[in-house]
């Protein structure tokens, strides 16, 4: 189960019709440049061609599996305890910070969107304004206080 926003599922949509049209077209059209060199057991460039195809169908069979079994975000006004979803306002000694709880597929830490599944947005998820929170990180033991659930 991946949770994604409705942004998130479009773009990886988007993604798999790149990869099933023009990346396999591609793909396609070596091959069969390769083929045309001759001798296809000791043609290099056919093996490379045939490796990136498996690669390729491998990453629509991965992004194929990943849509299908997507859970849509849903939008809630819920402020109460933080949800898949939720973006909270957090105090630390880093000061002020804003994150959302995404998926995995569309965490981005940098742009302070943070996975259910790391263990920062695992140890926000049920929480409520108020709580505190302390985590374990890279640079050691972090308390975090949930000032706002947006």
């Amino acid at each position: 189960m991946e949770y994604v926003s409705e942004e998130g599922l479009s773009k990886l949509k988007q993604e798999l019709n790149e990869l099933k049209t023009a990346r396999r077209k591609d793909i396609a059209v070596r091959l069969e440049h390769a083929k045309s060199l001759g001798d296809l057991s000791e043609n290099a460039e056919y093996q490379e061609a045939k490796e990136e195809q498996s690669l390729l169908e491998s990453e629509i069979a991965e992004l194929e599996e990943t849509i299908r079994n997507a859970v849509l975000i849903q939008k809630t006004n819920d402020t109460d305890r933080v949800r898949v979803g939720s973006t909270i306002r957090v105090n630390s000694v880093h000061g002020d910070e804003t994150f959302t709880i995404v998926g995995s597929e569309e965490a981005d830490p940098v742009g302070g969107k943070i996975s259910n599944e790391s263990p920062l947005g695992k140890s926000f998820l049920n929480r409520k304004p108020g709580d505190k929170v302390e985590v374990k990180t890279p640079g050691g033991l972090t308390l975090y206080e949930i000032a706002e659930i947006q």
